[in-house]
């Protein structure tokens, strides 16, 4: 059967190495189930029904990829589209969680769409790779800014508008002694570095009294307060619409450049270096995208933590339904994942980000045309609290100095497309 489905001896695997890969993976994404969360229920949401949102609609994406596309490639709500979710869409633009799940769902919706008709690869190759090394940089600022204000390292200032807060604290210090561990035991290509940073900490701080022990086990959480109560039609706004186009342009290149990276660590891609089944495999995560906003959960996308379960010999379908396996035994420990504080996931939230920001040094700095617009799209994210902006930003600092530099044969018919809905974006709201 197993063979049937997934043909694991014609690609040169086993189902023990497919099982071990699974396993490799999930240690290595687990922490999202604690994270995730935590950042969701700051915009308002039942942490406890996010959680089982979260769990479902991770498990359900990666089933997906594994059934029907046959790639050990897993899924799970998205960092940095939950923090856009929350404190862009939430908190700084000030609608509610349910409009931003409607946002979520037309996101997904268009996603699928263009998935099916192959309109994706027309956009991917319209983007410069500069604009798109500035997105995942100022992605990873944002995330930044999130961890160290969440842990009370960075506070507000009414004169300077941020400042180092007290590191003296319990917490700031628990979070510090969280960032540090998960960096050295990563360092030491340690499986599940950041999820094993957690734990410890998190004990630690059960013994010191700064949380409160809840136990391991127990029957998941009602999913009643976030299951359905999406606004669809509340979304369908223009000030919303460069919302769904950030949500979809952030997991549409999220999702296309991860799974060419995992596919190139093994050996998966064709002989013009091309994805097989692509399209299966961006339905795969559209679907989980429309999925997991009925269920009350933001963007689900492709994660690049796959690798590890790559490098550990998956090749099949088979270890992404392992992955989703474990991510439904998780249903059963919402104790476990719902003690671990905000200083701790704000350590997990600042190591990811500064792996992302790691993509700054491949910009081409002795070309300022190119160099300007991709730092403002990457500094705008962190400084205005909002991924939206800082595309929208980037991408019309990018035609304006492109122009103006006379090097119009650069700009393609989707970068001025982009630029001209920001334009309008900001023209009309």
């Amino acid at each position: 059967m197993l063979e049937k489905l997934f043909g694991i001896r014609a690609i040169g695997s086993t189902p023990k190495t497919e099982v071990i890969a699974g396993l490799t993976t999930f240690m290595t994404m687990a922490y999202i189930v604690g994270v995730h969360p935590s950042m969701l229920a700051i915009a308002g949401m039942d942490q406890g029904a996010v959680f089982v949102a979260t769990c479902l609609a991770a498990a359900l994406g990666t089933l997906i990829m594994g059934l029907f596309a046959n790639y050990p490639v897993a899924l799970a709500p998205g960092m940095g589209l939950n923090a856009f979710f929350t404190f862009g869409v939430v908190l700084g633009m000030g609608h509610t969680w349910q409009i931003a799940l409607g946002c979520v769902f037309w996101s997904g919706v268009i996603f699928f769409a263009m998935s099916a008709f192959k309109i994706r690869e027309w956009i991917i190759n319209s983007i410069p790779s500069s604009l798109k090394i500035g997105i995942t940089t100022g992605i990873g600022l944002f995330l930044i800014m999130i961890g160290l204000k969440n842990a009370g390292v960075v506070v507000g200032n009414e004169a300077t508008l941020v400042s180092l807060g007290n590191v003296q604290s319990p917490e700031v210090l628990m979070f510090f002694l969280g960032l540090v561990l998960i960096t050295a035991m990563h360092f030491r290509n340690l499986l599940g570095s950041v999820m094993i940073g957690m734990i410890v900490v998190t004990l630690i701080a059960v013994l010191t009294g700064h949380v409160e022990y809840k136990g391991v086990f127990s029957a998941p959480p009602s999913m009643a307060p976030t299951f359905m109560q999406l606004d669809i039609m509340g979304a369908l706004t223009w000030d919303l619409a460069l919302v769904i186009f950030a949500f979809l342009f952030v997991d549409l290149f999220d999702t296309s450049g991860t799974l060419i990276a995992v596919a190139k660590k093994g050996d998966l891609l064709d002989e013009e270096e091309k994805l097989p089944r692509a399209g299966k495999a961006l339905m795969a995560d559209s679907t989980a995208s429309v999925a997991g906003s009925l269920m009350g959960t933001s963007t689900t996308t492709t994660f690049i933590e796959s690798g590890a379960g790559i490098v550990a010999g998956g090749r099949t379908g088979l270890t992404a339904v392992v992955v989703a396996i474990c991510f439904l035994i998780c249903l059963f420990m919402a104790p476990l994942f719902s003690m671990i504080p905000p200083f701790v996931s704000a350590a997990a939230l600042v190591f990811v980000g500064m792996l992302m920001v790691g993509t700054f040094g491949e910009i081409n700095w002795g070309d300022v045309s190119e160099s300007v617009p991709v730092a403002l799209a990457a500094i705008m994210m962190p400084l205005t609290f909002s991924i939206a902006h800082g595309i929208a930003i980037g991408f019309i600092s990018y035609v304006v100095i492109k122009v103006l530099t006379g090097r119009l044969s650069e700009i393609s018919v989707g970068v001025y497309l982009i630029a001209a809905l920001s334009v309008a974006k900001y023209v009309f709201t």
